[in-house]
């Protein structure tokens, strides 16, 4: 690929709201991407966010959720036993919603019947906002993502029984 075209890109991802492009010519591919502004703390909330999940953080929160079934009803990361039921798994990385947005209440509430198909979420992704539909229908048993929570890939964020 010419140089001058991948300059061309850069420019063009310098003037955009885009997070990352990448552009394939046969065989030859480049993909360019850049921090957000104030790169130095973005990676900081992954890190925070990663570090509850030790196992000696872990060990006291089983006893919690089984102690308080309100306590089950709406869950984080950290290990705890989740209830009876399928779970629904995050398609992507992205950051977790619960509702349309902050003034609108929650797509779903524990406790609320389901149809397949439904709205449950919403999952922000280099600024898309992608809709996460039950994949059953039932009873929303748990939700186990907090809204504007960073979401990773294959992360549990709800359960149906």
């Amino acid at each position: 690929m010419d140089l001058r075209k991948i300059k061309k890109l850069i420019d063009l991802l310098d003037e955009s709201n885009l997070a990352e492009i990448e552009i394939k010519e046969g065989e030859e591919s480049v993909r360019l991407s850049r921090m957000p502004k104030g790169g130095i703390a973005a990676p900081a909330a992954p890190i925070q966010y990663a570090a509850p999940a030790p196992a000696a953080a872990e060990t006291p929160r089983p006893a919690a959720a089984t102690a308080a079934p309100a306590d089950i009803a709406h869950i984080g990361k950290g290990g705890r036993e989740l209830p009876e039921g399928h779970v629904l798994r995050s398609p992507m990385v992205g950051t977790f919603y619960a509702s349309p947005n902050p003034e609108s209440p929650a797509f779903v509430k524990v406790g609320q019947a389901v149809k397949a198909g439904e709205t449950l979420a919403i999952i922000e992704a280099m600024k898309m906002f992608n809709p996460i539909e039950a994949d059953v229908s039932g009873t929303v048993k748990a939700i186990l993502a907090s809204s504007g929570q960073p979401i990773e890939f294959d992360e549990p964020l709800f359960v149906i029984g």
